[in-house]
């Protein structure tokens, strides 16, 4: 069978010079709407793409989201545990033989009862007073260190150790006696 143009020239209907036009035609129309159909999947490809960035980018930053959580949950639950293990006995009502102890935590003055023993390795910077839920927790300088190096809201008084020594080499008063019974 024969297409529908050999048929028309045939019958007389066209003749060769309008069978060329019109296949031209159709070769423009094609082109056109090849060129016209790729940029029109270009410009979807690439709103494509810019949505996947976009939804990348925030996939990204929820997860730091979650990460600094989850890395602030590790690091209070480090915390709790090395006061719990490292915490020191003292007694909560105080005896007959302990003596309160005031530290500042904030803007509030609190007292704790410490034996003397604690609290001169206390006012020597040999021990910190650690915030645990609503108690206070006397814990080693050295845990204290690695509490403040996670979370410093947890360390509530230490005194500094180096301060000290080098107060008393400067001292001028280092030969006069300090009373017993002076508290501040």
């Amino acid at each position: 069978m024969s297409s529908l143009q050999d048929q028309l020239l045939k019958a007389g209907l066209v003749n060769d010079k309008k069978v060329k036009r019109a296949q031209k035609e159709q070769r423009k129309a094609a082109k056109v709407q090849r060129h016209s159909a790729d940029d029109a999947v270009d410009e979807s490809r690439l709103q494509a793409e810019q949505t996947l960035a976009k939804k990348a980018q925030r996939d990204r930053e929820l997860n730091a989201e979650r990460d600094a959580v989850a890395k602030k949950k590790a690091f209070a639950a480090q915390v709790r545990q090395l006061i719990e293990m490292n915490r020191q006995p003292r007694s909560e009502r105080g005896t007959a033989d302990d003596i309160p102890y005031n530290f500042t935590d904030g803007s509030k003055i609190k007292k704790i009862y410490v034996s003397a023993a604690i609290q001169q390795q206390l006012s020597l910077g040999r021990l910190a007073i650690a915030r645990l839920d609503d108690k206070y927790e006397l814990v080693p300088a050295g845990v204290a260190e690695k509490i403040s190096s996670r979370d410093a809201s947890y360390i509530v008084a230490q005194a500094s150790r180096s301060q000290d020594a080098a107060e008393a080499e400067d001292d001028p008063y280092a030969e006069y006696k300090i009373p017993d019974d002076l508290m501040w």
